[in-house]
């Protein structure tokens, strides 16, 4: 009986004649690319754009667009929305992911049949990566985290992951167009952790890649947002939301949809984009207590503040910070009290006078007011026709 267990064994592990057949027809290396390899150089430079790929079809959701986008943070805020829209021109997504499969899930109704194709890897794994980035000609990095956990830092996620993409696409030798979205405001002299974090990020990626494509929005709303939501949450909870500094830092918030179809634009271009850093950021700027000011009169509660000084903003915001290491146990992630984006909102943050923005990537970006921020309705505390706006100048002491 043994004796016959190894042979059934010894066969079954033979090559088969169909397998040696697709192996003829589609070479298959038993090693990922650079392993064994010298480096290479980048190869960004000899394509200019996208316009010399094999396109089927008519443009559609159905179509053949020609390009294999690896996108990671695809299943964050903006990656659901470059997801859709990549998907919809005809493009086959890989979608990197570290946590359960539950988590790109929604993004397989977003293309074709196979065109969404979700891959487990490890961001602190090179070959993991390696493999998700194998069969992409395009290379899209929305990996970023605006605060820190026990396990990873801010110079982790935003800077050194950032880099270490960079590295792998340039010795891949068949990516064309690697586009790293960073931050608007992003400085190395910014008193934000996260935005000095970017900053480095980005000097990485253009000192690997000269040809590669940045963009930095500014506070992204929509309906994932982490501002409005966090705000309103916090506004019905407590009924008042904590002004941090008088609210008076001005800031120029983008529909998340528009930052997505940009970053679209870019790669369908003849190559114009490349090298480029661009600034996204929406066609009005508001004050912070502006912009809550639009939250209040869209969920219709009448609005009430309480002004919190920076340094008092800064005190409430410093345990966690303190105790993140320290303690054994997880602690939960901030909300209103971030100490580094309190930090960040010190300061105003606009784009620049002579930066290239929408404009430049044939996009006029939609005003916050209206549609973008409808899914606040959601807050209304009797269903979405209940309340009076705001503008009404309803009387506060008639307001129940």
């Amino acid at each position: 009986m043994q004796a016959i267990t190894r042979r059934l064994g010894h066969q079954s592990l033979r090559p088969t004649a169909s397998i040696s057949s697709i192996k003829s027809i589609y070479p298959l290396s038993d090693h990922y690319y650079g392993g064994d390899h010298p480096r290479y150089g980048s190869t960004l430079a000899s394509h200019k754009g996208m316009g010399h790929l094999v396109r089927k079809g008519t443009g559609g959701r159905s179509s053949v667009s020609g390009i294999i986008a690896t996108v990671f943070g695809a299943t964050g805020f903006l990656g659901r929305y470059l997801v859709q829209q990549l998907a919809k021109m005809g493009s086959q997504v890989l979608v990197p992911f570290r946590g359960s499969e539950d988590n790109p899930r929604h993004l397989k109704l977003m293309g074709d049949l196979g065109q969404i194709v979700p891959m487990k890897y490890d961001p602190r794994d090179e070959n993991s990566i390696k493999a998700v980035m194998a069969k992409a000609n395009v290379v899209i990095n929305l990996i970023g985290r605006e605060y820190e956990t026990r396990n990873f830092s801010f110079e982790e996620v935003n800077h050194f992951m950032a880099e270490q993409l960079a590295v792998i696409a340039k010795e891949h030798g068949g990516i064309m167009r690697f586009i790293q979205v960073s931050c608007l405001g992003s400085s190395l002299s910014s008193p934000s952790r996260f935005l000095r974090a970017k900053a480095a990020g980005e000097e990485a990626v253009l000192k690997e890649l000269p040809e590669a494509t940045v963009m930095k929005p500014a506070v992204m709303i929509g309906t994932e947002d982490r501002i409005m939501n966090r705000w309103a949450h916090f506004a019905k909870k407590y009924s008042f939301l904590p002004l941090i500094g008088g609210g008076s830092t001005k800031i120029q918030p983008v529909y998340v949809v528009d930052v997505a179809s940009a970053i679209v634009a870019a790669l369908k271009d003849d190559g114009s984009s490349m090298g480029n850093v661009y600034e996204l950021g929406g066609p009005e700027i508001y004050t912070v207590h502006e912009l809550a000011e639009l939250m209040y009169e869209t969920i219709r509660e009448w609005p009430r503040y309480v002004n919190i000084p920076l340094p008092i903003a800064k005190a409430i915001a410093m345990p966690r910070e303190v105790l993140l290491k320290k303690v054994p146990f997880p602690l939960p992630n901030p909300d209103i009290f971030n100490l580094d984006q309190i930090n960040a909102f010190a300061t105003d943050t606009v784009v620049s006078e002579n930066a290239l923005t929408f404009m430049d990537l044939g996009i006029v970006p939609h005003k916050l007011k209206g549609y973008p921020v409808e899914y606040l309705i959601q807050y209304r505390k009797g269903g979405p026709q209940f309340g009076s706006t705001v503008s009404e100048k309803v009387n506060p002491d008639s307001y129940p």
